[in-house]
């Protein structure tokens, strides 16, 4: 039987195409000694600033993080956020031909304040707009090229404006087509239906969402909770995917393939710290986890550790191969 450190050594190389809503996470790190005398808010007294890949783009770090060779396609716009998060992916070795200028398009920036290890507020910047006709096909050409060369694709869908059903169904058949692993991760406010991949990852809420149920209380253990086992298998119903991973927080993982019964997966994480981009971080592990063939318990278990160690590390983090393989020592 293979061990998960071998599993894990056979990410490096692994070709991943990465299709999603490109970000730019900023730090702001301070300090508070005072409140305001304006309002009850703390005064920050700014210390430094940290730049990160965010959104489908921290996807692709993460990747190239455990030894991936990763393509990014995406778009961001013709400003100064753009550039940076263009040399930041290049500096990170991921390719961009796929990763268009848009004139008309802001590059959507998240800036996260941080004091005392703790975040303070988080202020978004962006303007929602779908590719015109152009960009489109220059997106689908790319689609078309790199599903040629990669070993499988990532869909990262911030609901930003990228992707739309059009663009779902013709990744999904040409997935089908070409029998490469499709790793999904949904976004609960556009509502695409992603038929036919080989794994999606919703959260809890995005999972109700998507089944068009009201989302009820958890209930422990996951297992027992009814309502969510409804959803779940509503979801592998209409978007028939080969396995189904439902991430709940601190209550862990739990996988459905329609097969057999619900796996659950209790958190791993001893820590938290900071939750920005731990998703993104299971998105990679579970899909590389496909690719270097493991089983879908086997991937998920990879995910779940993963994400609980990114959530352990301040700012949005990512994961070396060598520490997922000591959380199994």
């Amino acid at each position: 039987m293979r061990t998960e450190a071998t599993w894990i050594a056979r990410f490096a190389g692994i070709r991943v195409l990465v299709i999603g809503d490109a970000m730019l996470d900023e730090f702001i790190w301070g300090k508070v000694s005072r409140i305001s005398p304006e309002a009850p808010v703390p005064v920050v007294n700014v210390t430094g600033a940290s730049y990160y890949p965010g959104g489908a783009a921290n996807v692709a770090r993460n990747l190239r993080e455990f030894g991936a060779k990763t393509s990014l396609l995406g778009i961001v716009g013709n400003d100064p956020h753009g550039e940076r998060l263009c040399a930041l992916l290049v500096d990170g070795g991921i390719d961009i031909s796929g990763v268009q200028r848009g004139a008309t398009h802001q590059t959507t920036v998240k800036t996260r304040i941080i004091a005392r290890n703790q975040q303070v507020v988080r202020v978004d910047r962006e303007r929602l707009a779908p590719l015109d006709a152009a960009q489109r096909k220059r997106a689908l050409a790319f689609v078309d090229a790199a599903m040629r060369r990669v070993d499988g694709i990532v869909v990262a869908d911030y609901g930003k404006g990228l992707l739309d059903q059009a663009m779902a169904d013709h990744i999904c058949q040409l997935a089908r087509n070409r029998r490469k692993v499709l790793a999904v991760d949904p976004h609960p406010h556009t509502s695409l239906v992603w038929r036919g991949a080989t794994v999606i990852k919703p959260n809890r809420t995005e999972a109700f969402h998507a089944a068009s149920m009201q989302q009820t209380p958890p209930v422990d253990p996951p297992t027992a909770d009814q309502p969510l086992l409804q959803a779940a298998g509503e979801l592998l119903r209409s978007w028939e995917p080969e396995c189904l991973l439902v991430t709940l927080g601190e209550q862990g993982m739990l996988l459905f393939t329609g097969r057999t019964a619900p796996y659950h997966i209790p958190t791993r994480a001893k820590e938290v710290f900071d939750v920005s981009g731990a998703g993104d971080t299971a998105i990679a592990a579970l899909t590389l986890g496909l690719l270097a063939g493991a089983n879908a318990r086997v991937a998920a278990e990879l995910a779940n550790r993963a994400s609980g160690i990114a959530v352990g590390k301040l700012g949005t983090a990512t994961v070396t191969p060598a520490e997922l393989a000591a959380s199994y020592s």
